[in-house]
């Protein structure tokens, strides 16, 4: 395994032109298989006024401690050095996240400095083509503090329609009690993009967004789950699990319904359409 240790953050510029690239036969030959590679981020201070912005644009409190999708924000560009890197089997623009993970097993501290790896495995079939996992870890010294998986699919080649989602098993999100509405301004896509580095044309604009088969600029998945996250964060213990399934894009402006209802070992939540009640994120937290 091949270990790429960087000093500081790639610039955001020469890896969307690389992102760009991927796309012509500039790009070259693609490999079959994931790359046997981590790329790490010597441990580095937060930036309190970058973290000031997310927050404002998440609706986190700014506190002593790290909101939890903070850590990919911060390895966002060794997610973009990963994935642009040569030979990686498909190009960066086009893959869909379509689930989250993160597994916290203890509050950051916003005074402490925070080292990241970022890596790509498990490279496997789904109904509409192959999805893959990039992993990102975030230490505190030798203590790993977060740990990420962010799924990603590759539409095309390689489906397997047996891997179909099984719409019957696990929680009935529909039926979550729905306890706050969210007007989501057309800029949405650019502020976030401001203060997480995730510039992706679907974001940006709405011709952009069209070039890509969008009608209209579309919300960061992540910024979804952010947003989630703050309007739970007073019921979330310093150890847990928040997994979220990515479904239907919130396109900008919209209006969306957040709702929630607690388990005995942690909790259920959703974002849906205000209108028409279509699902654009399914998530749970399990404690512990």
């Amino acid at each position: 395994m091949a270990n790429v240790e960087l000093k500081r953050p790639p610039g955001a510029g020469g890896l969307y032109l690389k992102a760009a690239i991927g796309m012509t036969p500039l790009a070259g030959n693609r490999k079959k298989e994931l790359p046997d590679t981590v790329f790490s981020l010597a441990p580095k201070a937060v930036d309190v006024d970058k973290l000031s912005g997310f927050c404002r644009v998440t609706e986190h409190t700014l506190t002593g401690t790290l909101p939890p999708v903070y850590f990919n924000v911060l390895a966002f560009p060794l997610h973009m050095a990963l994935l642009t890197s040569n030979g990686f089997p498909f190009p960066v623009i086009g893959l869909v996240h379509v689930q989250n993970k993160i597994e916290q097993s203890r509050p950051a501290d916003v005074s402490e400095e925070i080292g990241l790896q970022v890596s790509a495995t498990n490279l496997r079939p789904h109904a509409k083509g192959r999805q893959f996992d990039v992993i990102t870890e975030a230490r505190v010294g030798d203590e790993l503090v977060s740990k990420a998986t962010s799924t990603y699919l590759r539409i095309g080649g390689g489906g397997d329609k047996s891997l179909a989602d099984d719409k019957s098993a696990g929680v009935d999100y529909s039926t979550l009690p729905q306890v706050s509405e969210w007007r989501l301004a057309g800029d949405l896509g650019r502020r976030y993009a401001s203060v997480s580095g995730d510039r992706n044309p679907i974001h940006m604009h709405d011709l952009t967004a069209k070039a890509f088969g969008f009608p209209k600029a579309i919300a960061h998945g992540m910024w979804t789950k952010a947003r989630a996250l703050a309007a739970i964060d007073n019921k979330l213990p310093d150890a847990f699990t928040a997994d979220a399934a990515f479904k239907r894009p919130i396109l900008l402006p919209s209006k969306v319904t957040f709702g929630v209802a607690e388990r005995a070992d942690g909790l259920d939540f959703t974002v849906r359409n205000a209108k028409k009640g279509t699902p654009h994120l399914d998530g749970s937290i399990v404690n512990g």
